[in-house]
């Protein structure tokens, strides 16, 4: 009597994954960029998200996507460290989220709603000042401006900018700075289409770079830049239903 041997179709991967990272060849020896677990911020005793568990793997580039409202900013925040979670545990980059905040702040680049940046000095200034802040070379600035197109203004005060373009010069920092993490809020908000091109360049060479990415927004980025989607919605992530699972097929072995 022949042995029985076991054979299991491969299926295929949906659009919409949870919160755990989609399978890749490398998963296992990955170390993972963002490892949250049950992480909730309350705002006058409100969730604004409430119990995320959430692992990114180093190099994933993961769109956070949601209606507004979703959580999504909120998430991002506490990654970044701008706010504390109120309940639940977890690591940014190795580092503890409550204990390591400077050495987190140092390897991460958030854009956010503020631009963070200083109305009195000039495009070029701005850039000069967080060369100087994590020990990057100021050489690399005018390359910088002229990347997000700047370069005309390097010399204007920011305080004369419209909100335009100061989203560039946010952009032009985020590429000097090549972080390890890089966390972007409605990059395309209020955009036009070069600027969002700039986004997108953005993005590609962080993701060649092998730096990981989060990108929350309800707009869709170009798939090329996307490897995994998670849906939050009310400050949960949405946990799409799970596809059927293949058939087993049982064959003789020969």
């Amino acid at each position: 009597m022949g042995h029985v041997g076991f054979r299991r179709t491969v299926g295929v991967a949906v659009t919409a994954h949870q919160a755990e990272p989609a399978p890749r060849a490398d998963a296992v020896a990955a170390p993972l960029a963002v490892s949250l677990r049950d992480v909730t911020r309350r705002f006058d005793g409100l969730p604004a998200i409430a119990a995320i568990s959430l692992d990114v793997v180093a190099g994933e580039s993961v769109w956070l996507r949601g209606p507004n409202g979703s959580g999504k900013s909120t998430l991002l925040r506490v990654v970044a460290t701008v706010l504390s979670a109120t309940f639940g545990t977890g690591t940014v980059l190795g580092h503890d989220l409550g204990r390591e905040r400077d050495r987190i702040r140092a390897r991460v680049e958030y854009l956010g709603h503020q631009t963070r940046l200083y109305a009195d000095l000039t495009a070029a200034e701005n850039l000069r000042f967080a060369c100087d802040l994590y020990g990057l070379d100021r050489r690399a600035v005018p390359a910088a401006l002229a990347l997000t197109g700047l370069d005309p203004v390097a010399d204007v005060r920011v305080g004369a900018f419209s909100q335009g373009m100061r989203q560039r010069l946010a952009l032009a920092r985020a590429a000097l700075r090549d972080a390890d993490l890089l966390l972007l809020d409605e990059p395309y908000a209020g955009l036009d289409a070069d600027a969002r091109g700039i986004v997108d360049d953005l993005v590609a060479r962080a993701r060649a770079l092998g730096r990981t990415v989060l990108l929350a927004s309800h707009e869709a980025p170009p798939d090329r830049l996307v490897d995994r989607i998670v849906d939050l919605d009310a400050g949960r992530i949405v946990v799409p239903a799970r596809p059927p699972l293949p058939e087993v097929v049982r064959e003789p072995l020969p």
